[in-house]
């Protein structure tokens, strides 16, 4: 198959999944970065700096400016289900900034 068959094969599934046929194409279901956020009970900053998110990235998928790519879903996804366990996970890891204030003796 040639690039133009290609091509045509795709615009015609589009033109397909447009219509209603939904066995043409798929839909990656929103995720609700909010009810996550909130379910872990932090603040946005507080959120971006547990998890090394940039804070503005937080509000930008909160506000449905930009949906998280399939990376950021997958550590959202892990979030949700166990917010402590993965902000700990995060913290003991050895570059970061948490990790290395309890090598020198320091509380966070």
């Amino acid at each position: 198959m040639g690039a133009f068959d290609k091509i045509a094969a795709g615009l015609e599934d589009a033109i397909a999944f447009a219509n209603g046929d939904e066995s043409r194409g798929r839909v990656i279901a929103n995720i609700d970065v909010k009810a996550i956020r909130k379910s872990a009970h932090k603040t946005q900053m507080e959120f971006a700096t547990a998890y090394h998110i940039p804070v503005g990235t937080v509000r930008d998928w909160e506000q449905a400016r930009r949906q998280p790519d399939a990376p950021a879903r997958v550590l959202l996804s892990l979030i949700e289900k166990d917010p402590v366990g993965i902000e700990r996970m995060i913290a003991s890891e050895p570059g970061s900034l948490a990790a290395k204030s309890m090598a020198h003796g320091a509380t966070t």
